[in-house]
């Protein structure tokens, strides 16, 4: 039918937790949740929107210009082939250029991960106060993105009454406790296994005060309390 509404769709997955927060910028943006998939540590969010309508009046006009300018293009190539075939031999060697090299898998990666080197609104957040209106706003942008930061940690408690949890305070640079400058950023309820430990020396413990190369994806940023919640994906010891 002709008036028949097509939709788009797109899948997001998201850390346990920021699921409320992507929901809604994605409504902002005109996206209708069609199903919410929990699991363990992330959520699958399946969305769709309507399709624009083909503006079919236009696409027919450009197609009679494409035929137009077709025909024009024709006519000059016949023209200029006599010049082209002396040329020939002489452009093929000069004019040739080596195809780039197609970016590798890690190079890929890599480019998804945000770091203070290629965005600038983190390396401003890194040194902002935790209280700043930047943090709201970097949270809502890339909640369930991933970011990448040299810090410690400034604190760390059980979580609750467990004795294998924890929740741990991190902090930008290298100062530990004496950190007062940039995000809160936190691990809620999380045991040292779930740090994935990676680097030279792995310890078998953390402490307040340890420096890591943090890898984390944003949750979420509570304006009330000023903190950052995290999910850790790797702490690479340095």
């Amino acid at each position: 039918m002709a008036d028949e509404v097509k939709y788009e769709y797109k899948v997001v997955r998201t850390v346990r937790g920021a699921d409320g927060l992507v929901i809604s910028k994605m409504q902002k943006d005109g996206w209708e949740l069609v199903e919410q998939l929990p699991g363990k540590l992330r959520t699958t969010l399946n969305f769709r929107r309507p399709k624009p309508p083909v503006p079919w009046r236009l696409i027919g006009a450009g197609a009679a210009v494409l035929v137009v300018l077709a025909a024009v293009i024709g006519t000059g190539v016949a023209l200029g082939d006599g010049g082209e075939e002396k040329g020939a031999s002489a452009g093929s060697t000069v004019g040739s250029e080596k195809p780039s090299a197609t970016p590798s898998a890690d190079e890929s990666t890599a480019a998804e991960v945000v770091t203070a080197q290629n965005n600038r609104e983190f390396a401003a957040l890194l040194k902002a106060d935790s209280c700043d209106e930047p943090n709201v706003d970097f949270a809502a942008k890339y909640a369930g993105r991933t970011i990448a930061f040299d810090g410690s940690i400034v604190h760390m408690a059980p979580h609750g009454d467990y004795q294998t949890r924890y929740d741990f305070l991190l902090g930008p640079g290298d100062k530990g406790s004496q950190t007062t400058d940039g995000p809160n950023f936190k691990y809620e309820d999380f045991n040292t296994g779930d740090l994935n430990l990676t680097g030279k020396d792995v310890p078998a413990t953390v402490a307040v005060g340890d420096k890591f190369r943090f890898v984390a994806e944003v949750v979420e940023y509570n304006p009330v309390q000023c903190i950052f919640r995290l999910a850790p994906v790797s702490t690479e010891t340095r």
